[in-house]
């Protein structure tokens, strides 16, 4: 499996590609806050949340990532991320699968500073929980 490029990852939230809006996509993992760990998810290493990250721009069109920020913040929606592209799912190419929870962002959400260049957009920050550890799909 040849190692990732920078310029072909794709992402899709409720089958919609949403890939034109991001220019940060991220599948993070960290430690899980938890109250009560049992002895297997300790032996485990401990419980993981992981989350999409990424940097969206700020694009009021239903079914943009802002519009399911602005209006569907606290709904689960799924989440398809292709890092190798949009192909279909293979051995060489997995694409990675779950549901994540929607919510606002802290700090900016619309407007942001002025730029001379006529192509800059504003743009978003987002990082949402997956319900669950996703799924790497090899179409197997």
């Amino acid at each position: 499996m040849a190692a990732l490029g920078t310029r072909s990852l794709t992402l899709k939230l409720a089958a919609t590609d949403v890939t034109v809006q991001v220019s940060n996509c991220r599948i993070t993992s960290g430690a899980g806050d938890s109250d009560f760990t049992s002895f297997a998810d300790a032996a485990a290493g401990g419980s993981r949340v992981y989350k999409l990250t990424g940097t969206a721009s700020q694009n009021m069109e239903t079914g943009s990532i802002w519009d399911y920020i602005w209006n569907h913040a606290g709904e689960t929606v799924a989440a398809i991320i292709a890092p190798n592209g949009g192909a279909a799912a293979s051995v060489t190419q997995p694409t990675f699968t779950g549901n994540v929870i929607i919510t606002e962002p802290d700090g900016d959400l619309l407007g942001g500073e002025a730029n001379a260049s006529a192509t800059a957009k504003f743009t978003v920050d987002f990082e949402w929980e997956f319900t669950a550890k996703p799924t790497m799909d090899t179409g197997v």
